[in-house]
């Protein structure tokens, strides 16, 4: 069983996909609109997003593009446009997969399915490293959990990525063009994509930009992660 979130306007092909992925046992929510799908994966922990590219508010590529700006969750593409070209550039932004309407519910299940699984490898790919502690923050990344003064942090995958390559190396200012090459594997990106991401972490921390424990961002320079001033490191 998934977690599953159907972005999709037209609202019978939205019930016609609401209806079999029940059938088949997993968790739907469904948006007809990029904006609403946008709050929903910042909202809700999903293990895969099936995403229509005619969206009433944005075209699906670039909602594509946004989704990837906060969240690395597996998306497969479902729409009409079957063009190559724009297959392959969509694929390269970030979509983990693509179906061509009309697709039959045994071609969605099976694409979800390998989906699914490739997910799922990653997750326990983890390298075996000792767990990180900076502060009252703890992060384990063989077991990929955090943290923080004793209470588990809740945290999407990338922003996970992105707590442990800052904590394994506290104290240290990261420049954005590193983050975005080791943490989202890119030689270069949009800077928001980055900024997102600490925003929501910061959030989870319990911290503000304005008001930083942990995460201080230097304008211009870069990014770390050190224990709040009071506390001190750790020995």
């Amino acid at each position: 069983m998934a977690s599953v979130l159907v972005v999709e306007d037209d609202q019978f092909v939205r019930s016609a996909l609401i209806r079999h992925l029940t059938d088949a046992a997993h968790t739907v929510r469904s948006v007809g609109t990029a904006l609403e799908a946008l709050r929903e994966v910042a909202h809700f922990r999903f293990d895969v997003v099936i995403l229509d590219l005619g969206l009433p508010d944005l075209d699906g590529s670039e909602a594509l593009k946004m989704l990837r700006g906060i969240t690395d969750v597996p998306v497969i593409i479902a729409t009409a446009r079957d063009d190559e070209a724009e297959i392959v550039r969509l694929l390269n932004a970030g979509a983990d997969d693509y179906l061509t309407k009309p697709f039959s519910v045994e071609h969605l299940s099976a694409r979800m399915a390998a989906v699914l699984r490739r997910s799922r490898a990653t997750v326990g790919e983890a390298p075996p490293e000792s767990v990180l502690r900076v502060g009252g923050l703890t992060v384990d990344p063989l077991r990929r959990q955090a943290e923080l003064d004793g209470v588990r942090l809740d945290l999407t995958r990338r922003e996970f990525d992105l707590l442990a390559f800052l904590a394994g190396r506290p104290g240290v200012v990261v420049p954005r063009k590193e983050l975005l090459a080791e943490v989202w594997q890119q030689s270069y990106g949009d800077d928001q994509t980055i900024d997102v991401h600490l925003s929501w972490l910061r959030r989870k921390l319990g911290e503000t930009a304005a008001n930083p424990r942990y995460l201080h961002t230097l304008r211009g320079v870069g990014v770390k992660l050190e224990p709040p001033a009071q506390e001190g490191p750790p020995r």
